[in-house]
Order: C-alpha cells, then sequence, then structure tokens
C-alpha cells in the first residue's frame, strides 16, 4: 500500500546562518506528513452522487489495498471468513466461490453485493458475486452500477436485481463501512514500523561506531592496516572480531562510540504490540486463534473456550446479517449448517 502509507517531508527551509556572509546554510525539515492524511481521508465522508450514482464515503481503492496493511488484520478476516465458510451449506442459487468472495468483501470494504440471474420464466436461477470495489449505488431506487474505470464502459445492471448487504454507518444510508475503521490508523503504523525497519537493514550506508584511537601507533602501516580491516568488515566478512594491540597505550586510548543504536531508540516491539492490539480490540478476535504467541507463563486461557464465546458472540451475528438474503430473495438461498453444542466441560462461562 504504498501511494497510502509512504510518509514525506516537507520541503526544506533553508536558512542563510548569522555572520556566515551566505556561505553556510542551515536547512530544517517539516513534520512528516501522510500521503493519506487523518483529514484527508475522513473528508471522504461527504456524500455526492456525479448524476448517476453516489460516491463511495471512502476510497474503495485504498480501503480494498489496506487488507494487507498488517498479518493480524488480514488474519483476524480470514478466521471469520472461514468459520462462515465452514457451516455454509451450497444451495442451487449459491455456491462457495461466490459466497467466499461475498463474505470477505462484506468484513473488508462493509458493503457486499451479489447479482440475481434469472431463467427464461423470471424465477432465480443462481447468485453472482459482484466486487465491492467496482460496485456502485444509482441515485434512482434500485439501481446498480459496475464501474470499469476511465478506459471501460459502465455497465447498469438490471433494477432491482443485486442485492446489497452493508455495515451501516451513522452518517449515511447509501454505503455501509467496515467495523475495524477505528483502527485503520493503527494498522498503517503498523506497516510503516516494519517498512522502516526492513529500509534499515537494506540501507548498508547507515553508520555502525566511531573508533577513536589516541594512542600513537607505531607506524602507519599499522593505521593502514586498522583502516583496511574496518572497510572490508561486510558480506562475508561482516561480523567478524578484530585483534588490535598497542604496546605501552593509556586507559580509554581506545574507545568504540556507537551512533546508530536504532535497536534501543526506535520503540520497534512496541509499536508493534500496541498496533496489534489495537487491530485485535477493533476485530474482537481472541489472540490465540490467529496464532499470537502468549508473552507471559499464564498464557491466554483455554481456546476451546475462546473458540466457542468468539463464535456465539461474533461469528453468529454475522450470519444472522446475511440472512437478510433469504428475505430478499424470497427464497432459502443461504443456509448455515448447526454448530455442534461444545463439549463437555468446554461450554464458555
Amino acid at each position: 500500500m504504498s501511494e497510502s502509507t509512504d510518509i514525506i517531508p516537507a520541503a526544506p527551509a533553508q536558512v542563510h546562518a548569522p555572520g556566515s556572509g551566505g556561505g553556510g546554510r542551515v536547512f530544517t525539515f517539516g513534520d512528516p506528513e501522510s500521503v493519506m492524511d487523518g483529514r484527508e481521508l475522513w473528508s471522504y465522508f461527504e456524500m455526492w452522487k456525479n448524476g448517476r450514482w453516489y460516491e463511495p464515503p471512502m476510497p474503495m481503492t485504498k480501503l480494498a489495498k489496506s487488507f494487507n496493511m498488517s498479518p493480524h488484520h488480514r488474519s483476524a478476516i480470514a478466521l471469520k471468513v472461514n468459520l462462515l465458510l465452514k457451516y455454509f451449506t451450497p444451495t442451487r442459487w449459491l455456491d462457495r466461490a461466490n459466497f467466499e468472495r461475498w463474505a470477505i468483501d462484506f468484513l473488508q470494504m462493509g458493503n457486499a453485493y451479489l447479482e440475481r440471474i434469472d431463467n427464461l420464466g423470471g424465477r432465480v436461477m443462481t447468485l453472482r458475486h459482484s466486487p465491492a470495489i467496482f460496485t456502485r449505488v444509482g441515485s434512482e431506487p434500485g439501481t446498480m452500477f459496475f464501474i470499469k474505470g476511465p478506459l471501460g464502459h459502465d455497465h447498469e445492471f438490471r433494477p432491482n436485481s443485486v442485492f446489497h448487504l452493508l455495515q451501516p454507518d451513522v452518517l449515511q444510508e447509501v454505503y455501509g463501512v467496515p467495523e475495524w475503521l477505528s483502527a485503520l490508523q493503527s494498522g498503517l503504523l503498523n506497516e510503516n514500523a516494519t517498512l522502516f525497519r526492513r529500509r534499515y537493514f537494506l540501507n548498508g550506508a547507515h553508520a555502525g561506531f566511531i573508533l577513536y584511537l589516541s594512542d600513537p601507533l607505531a607506524d602507519p602501516e599499522t593505521a593502514d592496516a586498522i583502516e583496511e580491516r574496518l572497510g572490508s568488515a561486510k558480506g562475508i566478512g561482516n561480523f567478524k572480531n578484530m585483534f588490535l594491540h598497542i604496546p605501552n597505550g593509556k586507559k580509554d586510548g581506545i574507545q568504540v562510540i556507537p551512533i546508530a543504536d536504532v535497536a534501543a531508540k526506535d520503540e520497534f516491539m512496541n509499536i508493534k504490540n500496541v498496533t496489534r492490539d489495537d487491530l485485535l480490540a477493533a476485530h474482537r478476535v481472541p489472540p490465540q486463534l490467529i496464532g499470537i504467541i502468549p508473552q507471559n507463563n499464564g498464557g491466554f486461557g483455554d481456546v476451546a473456550k475462546a473458540s466457542d464465546t468468539f463464535f456465539e458472540n461474533e461469528i453468529e451475528p454475522i450470519q444472522q446479517r446475511m440472512r437478510q438474503l433469504n428475505e430478499w430473495l424470497g427464497v432459502e438461498a443461504l443456509v448455515f449448517a448447526p454448530r455442534p453444542a461444545p463439549a463437555q466441560g468446554t461450554r464458555p462461562g
């Protein structure tokens, strides 16, 4: 998601140093600004229509790209989709492939669409998924559009032939917004922290330390040998030890001064842990269900009880929302198999 997570500094302001006669310069950078700034993001919540359909309250392309912004985010959605698929029963109208795409769109994008395909008799024959990233709600009641970009032709669906499942928004009623949206900035910060650490290791131009030598050397050849040895400490020669002997040397005659100890200063682990917790709270997913390793001896508790509670409080309500399709269609197109009762002694509470 490079177009929405890259941090770009403001243009440097150059100032002539006092008394320098114009020879010296001092420059400072402004505060870093995200390409997808928070103020810009929330400005999308003003609904407007172009004459044929309503524009979504958020940029759907950027929202789709955020699917991979964090392993915790994608794993939480994948867990919900897998549990829905586990108990989904295919019918003559809806198969597994279309249901899976529909479920992913609903959980990631907050909007999910299924097109009704009728037979020659006017009765429903099958249901086909329409990607939420390209589907738009028409300004006229019952109209829907599929936009193909500036190089393609927009397709208008047959009136009242597309079912729209949405996660309700308090600011408007045309489109839905994903429930995890409050953790979007945490997910982007998690990604930025990982990218920064990768760039640091891949850079190769950062200075690791200064070797300060105050004791006199026996000859220039020794200094050249030290310089050559330090210069070759990369690639295969990296992390090698170096022996340096100076007769009659004084205390602190040789000092190693670190100048790029990022590991102790950038709070990488704290950022990763805090943003992870924000994402899990937004998704309401128990950490043991998505492979997070506990940091204490007590662990996260019984995974079976956590799974039962999660299914009852999270998956079953999602199933109930999805059953709105049957009410709209008039047939039992969406069917979920009943979940077996928890084993004795594992029921939550």
